[in-house]
């Protein structure tokens, strides 16, 4: 072994992180610095070889891409356990105080890649490709994306656990394992159809079951099978086991492997011998079904009673099995009850583990058998909540009766909350009861419920927003009457994502010349790239800026051709909106400029424009009607302008079925214009915005979120931005008028005249009429036509700013450097110091 790597490897056990170089070593090499030494190999590749062989019982020759993938897998897992293991050693022996995050989505997208850039074992794969002349793009299509989250908020969880590892903060995250993810989403004759999302159906090489540490959830009711269907029985106790899988959580550099433990159900003693010996299979395993059903998906339609219980039965089932489980971890270090608040920091993402606070005054008050105050005051001190969104619909509520049936002693417990609580605000506010009704933790009426986001509130110390905007409108007008209860819980923790996944490994092009002219600081401390700003201006780095953007481009259009067949012109202007269908984040909107374009260029063929391709993903949940007819209309839009010779070369539209993490790291580096274009004040941060942003693409937006921000780093002038603010966007309830829009502008009135004339839909008229009907006759909730014009005139400036290439770069590479504030990194430096009070604890 060369003496430069042994003297590599003995930093690295001081805490210095393995630097990749050309002349990295061999697997064996790595392993030795990772402390896995014993281990021995016949060649350097030895390692793969024997998993390849030895776990598929294969040859080498007749391997194929999968039982590939699955031996590199588990070649990098041999590289991190002692790692990981170690890790979790120290915190044993250290016992420092410990986040445990909480969230229903994690989404992780893939992780072999992932974890070999945070490894730093680029190299040696690179040889290890090349030497087994492996395609390394069909090898890395073998890893589904973990069907563990949505949207922004389980994207955001998975990059806070990047990091919290990265930053070797103790920390880890608990969640569900989903069997099939929210669905598959594919696209037949325009519309929306969901399939099974089944992307634990080969082994997970990263996930490690750990059945020693089941965790029993006791329920106060049991499940039948009756007529084909299942059945609650209230007062039949029954249990459920949740079975712990554990998944690495790499930090840069492999100083610091967290864990991501997630939660899968299991049913003790249902299966009835005697009803299955007589040939009753499905009563036999009713009990069975209904308990394994739990975790088979994310989000169950929750338009039903039925669906909606199953999701109240999901969030309970993810508290109890982490709260038990982080309690038993604080008892192993601690026998004061005293200091839980000193060890333990619990935050609830968004409003789905709420139920963690009575859970944790139950185990407080039942199982420690420790008085009210004490345990009031302990849970308090332990808990913390982020909220992700100001939409009624989100701020969840769960009837009364569902506690009745499954959980009733957490029924009397946000009873007895409540019940002091309002005796608090009856002293400071005398006489005020339509205050008491807006703060109760309970809501009352024909069905009573329990409102989730104000027993977070009141149940935790802090209460977080996640951009500035949406935590002065949750303080001011969403939750106000909490707010001037507890002023000093009410903070902002505006939103990050991690550099390491979103540009060092999705955009290499880009992180190449960067890396060059600054270094690869930038890699772990994001502000770093405010010394590109003076490179703004440099000719040979905006030359080199658009051959990077041009590289991606080109990339992400060979992609798109080799997995659907689609073409697209890398040379036109790449226009993205990539997000949860929903009305507040108005794809529709975007539609109507589309069409308004297109009829200018029917109207006008010689009309002179720079030809441009408008790429629209997303899913639309399932019971969300208009969602899917808007996603309808943009593929009926696509066939329409696919078909029209007028607007051939000029106009493309092009909806991308399935979004997903992976799709979503070629897409974004290959973007030249970023559409975040939500009604001011609906839009609680967002997270592609900042993707975006630190790739290069020039935002086209509304004042909304964490858009602003941004715009207030990188500059005003260097945006596109329109439309209302959020301040009009309230106080526009009472003259905003849709149809004078409709009856004043022309452009306006054309587009909607066209969808509503059956143009995009000859074969099937009146199937965009909801649109029309949600725009005039049900009058335009979230403002769309009141932003059209503004929206069109932006999009103009933007078009003239494209025609030249040098002021484009020029503004690129200033979004580029002021993006360093939007690092995940930054955001849990806040949490650490402001919220949970937690310090790196770096592993030996």
């Amino acid at each position: 072994m060369r003496t430069d790597k042994k003297d590599e490897s003995k930093n690295y056990r001081k805490g210095e992180p393995a630097r990749e170089t050309e002349e990295s070593g061999s697997l064996y090499d790595l392993l030795q610095q990772y402390g896995c030494g014993p281990i021995q190999f016949t060649s350097e590749d030895g390692l793969y070889e024997r998993h390849l062989i030895f776990d598929n019982v294969s040859s080498l020759k007749s391997a194929g891409s999968r039982e590939r993938f699955e031996a590199a897998a588990r070649s990098v897992r041999d590289v991190l356990s002692q790692r990981w293991v170690e890790t979790e050693a120290m915190y044993e022996r250290k016992n420092p105080k410990r986040v445990y995050y909480l969230s229903m989505e994690f989404l992780i997208g893939r992780s072999l890649s992932n974890n070999i850039t945070n490894l730093l074992l680029n190299p040696i794969v690179k040889q290890l490709v090349e030497k087994k002349k492996i395609d390394p793009i069909e090898f890395l299509e073998q890893e589904p994306d973990a069907g563990l989250g949505n949207g922004g908020l389980g994207r955001l969880a998975a990059c806070f656990l990047d990091s919290l590892a990265t930053m070797q903060l103790p920390a880890m995250g608990y969640g569900l394992r989903y069997e099939y993810g929210i669905f598959r989403q594919s696209i037949k004759d325009g519309w929306q159809e969901e399939q099974p999302d089944n992307w634990l159906r080969r082994p997970d090489p990263w996930e490690v079951e750990r059945l020693s540490e089941a965790v029993e959830v006791k329920l106060n009711a049991s499940f039948e099978l009756s007529g084909g269907s299942l059945r609650v029985i209230p007062g039949q106790p029954s249990s459920l086991l949740g079975i712990p899988f554990d998944r690495p959580i790499v930090g840069f550099g492999g100083k610091t492997i967290n864990t991501l433990r997630l939660w899968s159900t299991a049913v003790p003693n249902y299966f009835d011998f005697a009803k299955f010996s007589g040939g009753d299979f499905v009563a036999a395993l009713a009990g069975t079904l209904a308990g394994e059903s739990l975790t088979r998906v994310l989000y169950p339609d929750d338009s039903t009673s039925l669906g909606q219980g199953l999701r109240f039965m999901q969030e309970y089932f993810l508290v109890a099995c982490s709260l038990a489980d982080l309690v038993r971890r604080f008892r192993r270090g601690n026998a004061d009850w005293n200091q839980l608040p000193a060890k333990v920091a619990i935050q609830m993402n968004d409003t789905h583990p709420s139920l963690a606070v009575p859970e944790l005054m139950r185990i407080l008050l039942d199982e420690e058998q420790l008085e009210w105050e004490q345990a009031w005051d302990l849970t308090q001190r332990t808990l913390a909540y982020t909220n992700h969104t100001l939409l009624p619909e989100a701020l969840e509520k769960w009837p009364v009766a569902w506690f009745e049936i499954l959980q009733p002693r957490l029924l009397e417990i946000i009873y007895e909350i409540n019940r002091r609580f309002l005796d608090e605000v009856r002293r400071r506010f005398p006489g005020d009861e339509e205050r008491i009704a807006r703060v109760s933790l309970v809501e009352e009426g024909a069905g009573r419920k329990i409102r989730m986001a104000n027993l977070a509130i009141v149940g935790s110390h802090s209460t977080n927003g996640v951009a500035a905007i949406h935590s002065n409108l949750l303080r001011t007008i969403t939750v106000r009457d909490l707010a001037e209860m507890f002023p000093e819980r009410f903070n902002n923790k505006t939103n990050g994502v991690t550099p390491r996944r979103w540009l060092h490994l999705a955009n290499p092009a880009l992180s190449r010349i960067i890396t060059e002219a600054i270094g690869d600081g930038w890699i772990t401390d994001l502000g770093q790239l405010r010394k590109l700003q003076p490179m703004a201006e440099d000719r040979g780095f905006q030359e080199a800026f658009l051959r990077a953007k041009g590289e991606a481009k080109s990339a992400f259009a060979d992609w798109l051709k080799a997995t659907t067949g689609q073409g697209v012109d890398p040379d036109s202007i790449f226009d993205c909106q990539v997000k949860r269908i929903h009305e507040y984040k108005r794809q529709l909107l975007n539609v109507l400029r589309i069409i308004v374009l297109y009829n200018r260029l029917r109207d006008d063929p010689g009309l002179d424009v720079r030809p441009r391709t408008f790429f629209f993903a997303g899913k639309a949940a399932p019971a969300y009607r208009l969602a899917k007819v808007i996603i309808k209309l943009i593929n009926n839009l696509a066939g329409t302008i696919d078909g029209d010779p007028a607007v051939a070369g000029r106009l493309k539209v092009v909806f991308l079925p399935d979004y997903c993490v992976s799709l979503a790291e070629r897409l974004i580096p290959a973007s030249d214009v970023s559409n975040q274009i939500s009604t001011a004040g609906y839009e609680a941060s967002g997270t592609s915005n900042m993707k975006f942003m630190m790739n290069g693409a020039l935002t086209l937006g509304t004042r909304d979120g964490a858009t602003i921000e941004m715009a207030e780093e990188a500059g005003e002038e260097n945006f596109f931005l329109f439309g209302l603010t959020a301040d009009q966007v309230v106080g526009g309830s009472g003259w905003y008028d849709p149809w004078w829009h409709y009856e004043n502008e022309p452009e306006t009135r054309a587009a909607l005249d066209r969808i509503a004339s059956d143009a995009f839909s000859r074969y099937e008229p009146g199937v965009f009429r909801p649109i029309g009907d949600a725009l005039l006759k049900n009058g335009d909730f979230y403002r769309h036509l009141a932003d059209l014009a503004s929206y069109l005139e932006a999009d103009r400036r933007l078009c003239d700013l494209y025609s030249n290439p040098q002021e484009w770069a020029r503004k690129a590479i200033l979004n580029v450097a002021g993006s360093g504030k939007f690092s995940s990194d930054r955001t849990i430096a806040e949490y650490a110091a402001d919220i949970w009070g937690v310090e790196p604890c770096p592993v030996r």
